[in-house]
C-alpha cells in the first residue's frame, strides 16, 4: 500500500500539470453535467414493511381522487374576545377568507366550509373554526405565488380582527439553509490552518482541495438526482461530512510534507514519502468513514440509504482529491508550503549574502531549541500517570452521558418549531380549542376482504363499505385514550373505508404511541370477525413506525459498522487489542455526545445559548446519523493518531517512546485536525433549520469528546498499560490477515541523502 502510494504521489508531483488539469476537467465537467441535469425529484418519505406505508399505498390505490400526496393548509380562526364565531358579523369575514383562500392561487383545489360541517370544524366553545386548504401539488411543488396567496389572504382578515394562524405542509417554512454554517466553519478552519502552518500557501491548499472535492460530489449527486431519486436534501450530510474530512486529509498530507522536508529530503522524495505513509491513513481512515455511512443502507429507509450513500461517495471523492490533488499542488509551491520563518533554509535557488546570513540565524535558534513540544510534553506526562488519565477521562465522559438514559426519541413536528411561527402558533390553537391530540389524528382504513380470506378486495357497494367500516369504529371507539371516531367513508368501488380517530393525548406523547399499538391489537381481532383487513396509518402513526423502524435496525448497524471496521484496523494494526480498544472508546464518546444532546435539546440546558425555542423528544433519525458519522471521524483520528505510533513501534521503538512519537508528530496535527472539524459543525449549529442545528451540535460535541478526551488521553494511558501487549496478534491470526504497509516500511530504505553544509541550507 505504501510502496504504491508513494509512486502515485511521486508520479502526481512530478505531472502535476496535468494531474491539475484532469481534475479541472472533472471539476468542470460535474458541474456542466450538474446545470444540465433535470431539476431533481422532490422530498419522498417512506418505509417499506411497515404497516403505516401499506395502508399509506392502499389509500392511494383506492382514493385516487382524494389528492394523498396533496399539500394542505389548516388556516385555524379565533373570534375577537367576547365573540362567537359564528356571530354573524364574525361569520362574514370567515366566509370571505375562505372565499379568497378558493381563489388565491390556480394551484388550489379546494377549501372546506367550516358551518357547513360545525360539529367538526367549530370547536364546543364557538369560539375557534378551522378549514382545510388543498392543494393539487405535493408541499415541496406549491410556488411562491401560492405561498404568497395564503399569507396574503390570513393577513387580511388579521385585519378585520380575527386572529388567523396557517398550518400544514403547505404553509412556508422559513428554515432553509443559508449558507452560514459553511461560511463560519470555513472561516475558523482558515485561521487554525495558518496557526498550524505558518504559511498561507500551506493552509490554503486543504481549503481549496477541500471545496474542490465537495463541489465534485454535490454536482454528482445534483447530475445524478432525476435518475436515482436524490433529492435537494440528500446533498446536506455530503456537504457537511465532505468539507471536514476534505480539509482533514489534505491537512495530513501537507503536514508530512513538511516534516519529510525538514529531514532534508528532496520536494519530490518527501511528497512520495507523505502520501506513503499519511496517505495510508487517509485511504483506511476514509474506508472506515465510506462503511459507516453506506452501513446506513441496513436500516431500509429509502431516505437515509440515499443520504448515507451520497456522503459515502463524497468521501470517496475526498479520499482520491487527498492523495492525487495535494501532492500536485505541492508540486507547484515545494517551499512556500513551508512556515514562512525558515523557509530560505528549503530555497532551490542560489541564495544572496543577506538571505545567508538570516537562513544562518534561523538554524541556529531551531539548533537552541531542545525543549519538547506540547504534544510530546503531554504523552510523557500521561505515560506517567495512565491511572489517572483513564479514570478522569471514562468517568467524565461517563457523567456526561448520564443524561442519555432519559432520550426519548420523536420526529419534529409543528408542537416543536418556534413559538414565534405561525405553524405553532395554529397548533397550539388547535390544542386548546379542540384537544390536544387534533394535531395528530389517525387514519384507519378498512378493506373488506373475500369470504376465503385470500386477502383479495371483495366486491360491494359504498353504503356497504361505510357500514362495516361504521361498525369496526364503534369498536375502536371503546379504546381507552379514543377521544372520537370519524364516520367512515367509502370509495367508489365499494370496497374501502376510512375513518379518523383522534386521541385524547398529543401526538409526541407516550400514551398516543400506546394508543396505537392497543388499536393495532384491536384490529387484529376485528379483522377475523369482519372478515376485513384494518390497517392505521397517519403521519402520528408514521412517526412511531419510523422510530420503532430506527430502533430496530440500531443494533444490527452497530454490529456492522463496528465488526467491518475492526477487521480493517487489524489488518492496519496487526493488533486485536488496539481495534478493541478503538470501538470501546468510541461507543463512550457517542455515550457521552448523546447525554450532552439530550441535555440541551430535550432537557433545555442552555437554550439561549444554542437556540433551542422549543425543548422536546429528540429527532429519531440523529442518534443513527451521529453513530454513522461519528464512527467514521473517530476512526479518522486512531488511525491518524495509532498509526504514527505504529510506525514508530515497527521501526524499533519501545512501546512507551512510540506512543511519545506518535504525539511528537501526530499530537498537534490531530488536534487542529479536530479543531477544524468541531468548527465546520458548530458552525451549522447557527441554521435555523432544528436538524441541521441539532446534528451540529451532536457532531461537534462528539469529536471534541472523542478526540481530546478519548484519542488523546484514554488511547495512550491504555498503551502505557498494556505495554507490548498492545501490539499483540495471534500468530495463527497474524498468517491469514493480508499484509498492508500502511507504516512505511517498505520505504525505509528512503533515507535523506548525505548533504553538504552549503547544500543543506540551499537544498531541500
Amino acid at each position: 500500500m505504501a510502496t504504491f502510494l508513494s509512486k502515485l504521489g511521486r508520479l502526481a508531483f512530478r505531472r502535476k500539470g496535468v494531474t491539475l488539469l484532469l481534475w479541472l476537467l472533472v471539476f468542470v465537467g460535474m458541474g456542466v453535467a450538474a446545470s444540465s441535469a433535470p431539476a431533481p425529484p422532490a422530498d419522498t418519505f417512506s418505509m417499506p414493511g411497515t404497516e403505516s406505508q401499506e395502508a399509506f399505498d392502499l389509500l392511494t390505490e383506492k382514493f385516487p381522487d382524494a389528492s394523498v400526496d396533496g399539500a394542505t393548509a389548516r388556516v385555524v380562526v379565533r373570534a375577537p374576545a367576547g365573540t362567537k364565531i359564528t356571530t354573524p358579523a364574525t361569520r362574514t369575514e370567515v366566509e370571505r377568507l375562505v372565499t379568497e383562500l378558493g381563489a388565491s392561487s390556480p394551484q388550489v383545489v379546494g377549501v372546506a366550509d367550516p358551518y357547513e360541517s360545525p360539529a367538526v370544524s367549530i370547536s364546543e366553545d364557538g369560539t375557534t373554526a378551522y378549514t382545510v386548504v388543498t392543494y393539487k401539488v405535493p408541499a415541496a411543488e406549491v410556488d411562491d405565488e401560492a405561498h404568497d396567496a395564503l399569507d396574503a389572504a390570513t393577513e387580511q382578515a388579521r385585519e378585520a380582527g380575527l386572529t388567523v394562524e396557517a398550518g400544514g405542509d403547505a404553509v412556508k417554512i422559513e428554515q432553509a439553509m443559508g449558507g452560514t454554517g459553511e461560511q463560519i466553519g470555513i472561516l475558523v478552519s482558515a485561521f487554525v490552518l495558518v496557526l498550524t502552518f505558518g504559511s498561507m500557501i500551506a493552509a490554503g491548499m486543504p481549503l481549496i482541495t477541500a471545496l474542490i472535492g465537495v463541489g465534485i460530489g454535490i454536482s454528482g449527486i445534483t447530475a445524478l438526482g432525476s435518475t436515482f431519486g436524490l433529492s435537494g436534501t440528500t446533498s446536506t450530510l455530503a456537504m457537511m461530512i465532505g468539507l471536514a474530512v476534505g480539509i482533514d486529509y489534505a491537512l495530513f498530507i501537507v503536514s508530512r510534507f513538511r516534516a519529510e522536508r525538514a529531514e532534508g529530503r528532496t520536494p519530490e522524495e518527501a511528497a512520495g514519502r507523505a502520501v506513503g505513509t499519511a496517505g495510508s491513513a487517509v485511504v483506511f481512515a476514509g474506508l472506515t468513514v465510506i462503511v459507516a455511512l453506506a452501513g446506513l443502507a441496513v436500516v431500509n429507509i429509502p431516505m437515509l440509504t440515499k443520504m448515507g450513500l451520497a456522503a459515502a461517495g463524497t468521501v470517496a471523492v475526498a479520499v482520491l482529491v487527498a492523495i492525487t490533488l495535494v501532492p500536485a499542488l505541492l508540486g507547484l509551491a515545494p517551499v512556500k508550503v513551508m512556515a514562512r520563518r525558515g523557509r530560505l533554509r528549503y530555497a532551490v535557488k542560489p541564495l544572496s549574502d543577506r538571505q545567508r546570513r538570516r537562513a544562518a540565524r534561523h538554524e541556529a535558534k531551531l539548533a537552541r531549541r531542545t525543549r519538547p513540544n506540547l504534544g510530546t510534553r503531554w504523552a510523557r506526562y500521561v505515560l506517567r500517570h495512565p491511572v489517572v488519565v483513564l479514570l478522569v477521562g471514562v468517568i467524565g465522559l461517563g457523567t456526561v452521558a448520564v443524561p442519555a438514559a432519559s432520550l426519548e426519541l420523536g420526529l419534529p413536528g409543528e408542537g416543536q418549531m418556534s413559538t414565534q411561527t405561525t405553524q405553532r402558533k395554529a397548533y397550539d390553537l388547535l390544542s386548546e380549542s379542540f384537544g390536544p391530540g387534533f394535531n395528530g389524528p389517525l387514519t384507519i382504513t378498512v378493506q373488506t376482504v373475500s369470504a376465503d380470506g385470500t386477502g383479495t378486495a371483495s366486491a360491494g357497494t359504498p353504503a356497504d363499505a361505510r357500514k362495516t367500516g361504521d361498525g369496526i369504529g364503534k369498536a375502536l371507539a371503546r379504546t381507552p385514550g379514543v377521544a372520537s371516531v370519524s364516520p367512515a367513508a367509502a370509495n367508489k368501488a365499494g370496497d374501502t373505508a376510512i375513518l379518523t380517530v383522534v386521541p385524547t393525548t398529543g401526538p409526541t406523547e407516550k400514551k398516543t404511541e400506546e394508543l396505537v399499538h392497543a388499536l393495532r391489537d384491536t384490529a387484529d381481532d376485528l379483522e377475523r370477525s369482519t372478515a376485513s383487513r384494518i390497517l392505521v396509518t397517519g403521519q402520528t402513526a408514521m412517526f412511531i413506525d419510523f422510530s420503532q423502524t430506527l430502533d430496530d435496525a440500531l443494533l444490527p448497524y452497530l454490529a456492522l459498522v463496528v465488526g467491518l471496521a475492526f477487521l480493517l484496523l487489524m489488518v492496519v494494526f496487526r493488533s486485536v487489542l488496539v481495534p478493541l480498544k478503538a470501538a470501546l472508546g468510541f461507543l463512550l464518546s457517542v455515550a457521552a455526545a448523546l447525554g450532552a444532546v439530550v441535555a440541551v435539546f430535550q432537557w433545555g440546558w442552555l437554550a439561549d445559548v444554542f437556540g433551542t425555542d422549543a425543548p422536546g423528544p429528540i429527532m429519531s433519525t440523529m442518534p443513527i446519523f451521529m453513530i454513522g458519522v461519528v464512527f467514521g471521524l473517530a476512526m479518522d483520528y486512531e488511525v491518524f493518531l495509532v498509526s504514527r505510533m505504529r510506525e514508530s513501534y515497527a521501526h524499533g521503538a519501545r512501546p512507551g517512546e512510540a506512543v511519545v512519537d506518535g504525539f511528537r508528530y501526530g499530537g498537534r496535527v490531530v488536534g487542529a485536525a479536530a479543531v477544524i472539524m468541531m468548527s465546520v459543525f458548530s458552525g451549522f449549529i447557527v441554521e435555523d433549520n432544528d436538524f441541521v442545528k441539532m446534528i451540529g451540535f451532536a457532531l461537534a460535541i462528539a469529536v471534541l469528546f472523542d478526540a481530546f478526551v478519548v484519542r488523546m488521553a484514554i488511547v495512550p494511558a491504555l498503551f502505557a498499560l498494556l505495554g507490548r501487549s498492545a501490539w499483540w496478534l495471534p500468530k495463527w491470526l497474524d498468517r491469514i490477515l493480508p499484509r498492508v504497509d500502511v507504516e512505511g516500511e517498505g520505504l525505509a530504505g528512503t533515507q535523506p541523502a548525505a548533504r553538504s553544509p552549503r547544500e543543506s541550507t540551499l537544498v531541500g
